[in-house]
């Protein structure tokens, strides 16, 4: 079923402004704060309507609820764990940090797909997307720990799983994710370093 997108969006910028007053829990004043959004909220939308799509399968959206929830569950456990991570690597100064950057193709094509994503990325501890290249839809990012450039990618494979449900896109998630690029190329081990010897060439 398709509806006007814009009084959706007005009771969207409602509901978050029940979030943002942080009211007691109680029937009246949730009723109280939603409908005082309403108010502003709705002719917000109404004159902003011109930015967004004249309509919204309603459908749609309630299928992608799900995954939407899905995906804020799977970031959220990754911010915990990257918060650890970093909180220990501070108190850990003897702790090897192998800073690494990495090219992620991605399955995800939409613009707002790739900027959830991207934003996802950058609010983890420990990575941050520093660029997006249009010509091969992938990103670039760096990650503290580039020991294992897989670990780095492996979030954000889990969290473009749900994105390709959320945002509709064409490619589906048991489509293998592309290969990652590591720009320092194949590691070599610390034994092969220490093993090695003098290069000759040098």
């Amino acid at each position: 079923m398709k509806v006007r997108t814009w009084p959706v969006v007005g009771v969207i910028f409602a509901t978050l402004w029940v979030f943002v007053r942080g009211v007691s829990l109680t029937p009246t004043n949730l009723v109280g704060v939603f409908l005082a959004g309403l108010v502003v909220g709705l002719p917000v939308a109404f004159i902003f309507r011109r930015l967004y799509s004249k309509r919204l399968d309603l459908g749609r959206g309630i299928r992608a609820l799900p995954y939407a929830g899905l995906y804020l569950g799977s970031f959220g456990w990754e911010l915990l764990r990257a918060n650890i991570d970093v909180s220990y690597r501070v108190l850990s100064p003897g702790m090897p940090i192998e800073p690494e950057v990495i090219l992620v193709p991605l399955r995800v094509e939409s613009d707002i797909a790739i900027t959830v994503i991207a934003n996802s990325i950058t609010i983890t501890p420990g990575t941050v997307t520093l660029d997006y290249d249009e010509a091969t839809n992938a990103l670039y990012v760096h990650g503290v720990n580039g020991r294992d450039p897989e670990a780095i990618a492996d979030p954000i494979h889990t969290w473009e799983d749900y994105a390709l449900e959320l945002f509709n896109e064409d490619a589906s998630p048991s489509d293998p994710p592309p290969d990652i690029v590591v720009s320092g190329g194949t590691r070599e081990s610390t034994t092969d370093h220490q093993d090695g010897g003098i290069d000759d060439d040098r």
